[in-house]
């Protein structure tokens, strides 16, 4: 009986552990999705490939995603609690990493640009149907 209470000790200890380093993990990152830095590289090189960018655009489109991705923590801190300010900011702030980056880009990337994002805009409003059907994050009946 007593290694039995060991062990279930033991347990609970390593998931509670585990869970603490994920949710530290989440939070260093920004929700887990990595560092400013991290994202503006991703979107960078998600956009050169889509638009086959020049060095010089890469570099361009690189330091305003950077810069989006610090303006948003910022908006993060500053919103704590109120999620409709911080979703309408962040809209708003997206609009204008887009009118950015479109202003870089000649006619045929611009054209390539709007496609994907609204496969972008389809594939996240996939996955919001999604929550709502009993994913991640849906109401439980």
């Amino acid at each position: 009986m007593k290694k039995l209470l060991i062990i279930c000790g033991l347990l609970f200890s390593v998931v509670t552990f585990a869970q603490a380093q994920e949710g530290q993990g989440q939070r260093q990152g920004g929700r887990g999705m990595g560092t400013p830095e991290e994202r503006a590289k991703r979107q960078t090189e998600q956009l050169a490939e889509k638009l086959k960018l020049s060095d010089d655009q890469k570099a361009k489109v690189s330091a305003i995603y950077l810069e989006q991705g610090t303006s948003m923590a910022k908006l993060r801190e500053e919103a704590k609690g109120d999620r409709a300010a911080m979703t309408a900011a962040m809209a708003k702030a997206n609009e204008a990493t887009d009118t950015k980056v479109t202003a870089l880009l000649n006619d045929d990337q611009k054209k390539a640009f709007a496609t994907w994002k609204e496969e972008r805009k389809e594939l996240m409003k996939k996955r919001m149907e999604g929550r709502g059907q009993g994913g991640p994050g849906a109401p439980k009946p």
